[in-house]
């Protein structure tokens, strides 16, 4: 399934805001650097994601760019999945 602009945009907005308000809240640098890193994930994933929804949408029908767009998901996902194994290995710590 794919998200569309706005979903993208709700989705990741709602999980930088939430990261950077614990960065403000932070208690120490480590702390308030490891908060900034995830809320800074979330920005570059948005902009990642609408820049591959604007080319898939205006392009998507040439098999080279359909070709381009599949290899940046796929390094997508595993971005993403690095952040969740980041975010679970932060759980076990705590």
């Amino acid at each position: 399934m794919k998200m569309q602009p706005r979903e993208i945009i709700d989705t990741c907005s709602t999980h930088y805001q939430t990261w950077k308000n614990e960065a403000l809240k932070a208690e120490n640098k480590e702390e308030m650097d490891k908060f900034m890193k995830k809320a800074f994930f979330w920005l570059e994933l948005q902009n990642n994601l609408l820049i591959l929804w604007t080319i898939e949408s205006t392009m998507g029908n040439d098999p080279s760019v359909k070709d381009k767009v599949e290899k940046a998901q796929i390094n997508l996902n595993k971005k993403i999945t690095d952040y969740a194994s980041d975010v679970l290995n932060d759980l076990k710590d705590s």
